[in-house]
């Protein structure tokens, strides 16, 4: 079960947000990873002696983190509420030259002020480009700061991820500013949920350690590139229990040009609700029980959907007489929503013709549907 919670600190507020809903039948606490201010800062300077490796993935691993550490920021944001005023953390990374930084929605949502810090000390305000409650990502503007200090990370393909791959975090847990954590990544096409009623698909899973402070930061491969941006973990005690989740960076990518060129981003829209495959089904249709696809729970009245031909289920609780379920899109195998939620955000724009394949009554059928704008509200 995923849930959120923001920190906002210092002695001046809590405030917090806890969504609960089941997952295998355990109620969890799912903690949104941006930190509180909890004292001064110091900037650690690299050591004088060289350092002696006894491995050569310590040489690696220390060689990663002096290469990315400069691109890696501490993000320091003011929130005035109705209630008083605190201060929150995060991290960020620097995107490209201009001066722009991806971080998380949630670490600069509703601040009257952003001070960011980076690895050589530098500290200057940071002003909001474009922030997408849907993916959960922001977009930040520095100025002021000289060119050799502006080190984008590059992005990597998150198709080409695998399980068991080794990763990285680089950001400030409980504020501990430039904390480097390993892990591998351990599931791939997670759904994980945005600050709206919309999911994020093709959440990234891993046990590299994430807690309160590295929202908004990179996850990374040992290439030193970009896989991720760290957003979520699954905890009962609020702080790292090996389940993290990062947005993957090919929505990072797409986000984060749409806010610099437009502050804001326009998803496509189908306009149904859905579910995976079950046990139950399978034998209530007499499928082949290996058959995978989004089981199509409702379709919402004059969406693209509707007007694509998707169909409604018909039949009664103990009887079902007929369902759709899509089974690829323009070609593309889906085995459940998540897959068709990350389709849509990352390879569609409104307007784009797509077809479905669906199962319908023992038949596949192909419906060319034409993709809206989805709802703001």
């Amino acid at each position: 079960m995923k849930s959120t919670i923001r920190r906002l600190s210092l002695a001046f507020l809590v405030v917090t947000a806890v969504v609960i809903a089941f997952a295998s039948g355990t109620a969890v606490v799912s903690t949104r990873a941006d930190g509180s201010v909890s004292g001064s800062l110091s900037v650690l300077n690299a050591p004088a002696a060289e350092p002696t490796y006894t491995t050569d993935s310590e040489r690696l691993l220390n060689s990663l983190y002096e290469s990315v550490s400069p691109s890696v920021v501490l993000i320091h944001v003011s929130i005035n509420t109705q209630n008083g005023s605190g201060e929150a953390t995060g991290s960020g990374f620097i995107y490209d030259q201009s001066g722009n930084i991806v971080t998380n929605n949630h670490v600069v949502d509703g601040a009257s002020d952003i001070s960011v810090m980076f690895y050589d000390g530098r500290i200057v305000r940071g002003e909001i480009v474009g922030v997408d409650a849907d993916s959960d990502l922001a977009v930040i503007h520095v100025d002021n700061v000289p060119a050799e200090s502006m080190r984008p990370l590059p992005l990597a393909d998150s198709g080409t991820l695998f399980v068991g791959q080794e990763v990285f975090a680089l950001g400030a847990p409980f504020n501990q500013a430039w904390t480097m954590t390993t892990g591998i990544i351990s599931a791939l096409d997670r759904s994980i949920q945005g600050l709206t009623q919309f999911s994020i698909g093709s959440a990234i899973q891993t046990d590299a350690a994430i807690n309160p402070g590295n929202s908004g930061g990179p996850l990374l491969n040992m290439q030193g590139e970009v896989v991720g941006v760290n957003s979520q973990i699954l905890s009962r005690s609020n702080s790292s229990s090996g389940i993290g989740f990062a947005i993957p960076s090919s929505l990072v990518s797409r986000v984060a040009e749409s806010l610099i060129a437009n502050g804001r981003v326009d998803y496509s829209y189908l306009g149904l609700t859905g579910t995976d495959m079950s046990l139950g089904l399978i034998e209530a249709l007499n499928l082949p029980n290996t058959t995978q696809g989004v089981v199509v729970s409702s379709v919402e009245r004059d969406s693209p959907a509707a007007n694509g031909g998707l169909l409604n289920p018909t039949g009664t609780q103990t009887r079902l007489d007929s369902i759709d379920i899509i089974i690829s899109v323009d070609g593309i195998p889906v085995s459940g929503m998540p897959d068709l939620i990350a389709y849509l955000a990352s390879s569609t724009q409104p307007g784009q013709l797509i077809n479905l394949n669906v199962l319908r009554d023992g038949q596949t059928i192909t419906l060319p549907i034409t993709l809206t704008a989805r709802p703001r509200n």
